[in-house]
């Protein structure tokens, strides 16, 4: 039994491709990491997390499912091989079969992209830091190392935090702008003095601005679907000790 998964409409039904966004169901975890848990950073039993992983790369038809020990940054690794650990990078790309890239995350938004003529294929963890850092036009330019070409990409935004559950302080907003100026109309007036930033909003925005072919965003909400996604703003907001991870996943079949 593989686990249920989302599937974006840009990148199903590509020949030699697969993908699949993972949430909480399918898996062996128990307790606040019930059950799909794939975070090889969280506090869950390391072989539930083993299962768990397994399970995924079943699903998509990945030989080996690989994440990396993600920081916040713009860095991007190219994948030649399995490895044995977690390189610090947020975002991976490969033209090797069978390699399947995994995004984890728990309200960042893990965006999925492929270049099917080119047989390339990226994967990359867009927190606000990471997105506005360049992590998206990194991933970009390292398929395009590769043979992709930017017009004939197609990137996939995932289950993230939507823009109503992403409230942020005048703080927040103000060193936001500071860095991008031009995203003022992403942030939405709250509560009080809080605001509503659409973080898949600013990917997208940045996806198309650096000439990506074609972009979709699910339009998921891992904080607001409880029953379906992990989310850390939602574990903050309970006082929980940890939480679990969701899993974004791609690969090019042998």
């Amino acid at each position: 039994m593989h686990p249920p998964f989302a599937t974006a409409p840009l990148l199903s039904g590509v020949s030699g491709l697969s993908h699949g966004y993972f949430g909480r169901k399918g898996g062996v975890s128990g307790g606040i990491y019930e059950s799909l848990n794939s975070g090889e950073g969280s506090g869950d039993d390391p072989r539930n997390i083993a299962e768990n992983r397994a399970r995924i790369a079943g699903a998509l038809g990945a030989k080996w499912l690989l994440s990396c020990y993600q920081v916040h940054s713009p860095d991007v690794v190219t994948v030649t091989a399995p490895w044995s650990e977690r390189p610090k990078a947020d975002a991976m790309v490969t033209d090797r079969p069978e390699l399947g890239l995994c995004i984890l995350s728990a309200d960042c938004t893990p965006v999925l992209f492929a270049d099917p003529e080119a047989g390339v294929i990226g994967a990359a963890h867009a927190g606000w830091k990471g997105a506005i850092g360049g992590v998206l036009g990194q991933t970009l330019a390292a398929m395009e190392r590769l043979g992709a070409k930017r017009e004939r990409i197609r990137a996939a935004i995932g289950p993230t935090i939507q823009q109503a559950s992403y409230e942020v302080g005048p703080e927040f907003r103000e060193t936001f702008l500071s860095q991008d100026g031009g995203s003022e109309d992403l942030f939405i007036p709250g509560k009080g003095d809080r605001f509503q930033f659409d973080l898949p909003g600013y990917c997208a925005r940045q996806l198309e601005r650096a000439g990506t072919g074609a972009v979709f965003n699910l339009g998921h909400d891992t904080c607001a679907m409880e029953e379906t996604y992990f989310s850390n703003r939602r574990r903050n907001l309970r006082g929980e000790p940890d939480y679990g991870r969701n899993a974004a996943g791609i690969v090019l079949l042998a």
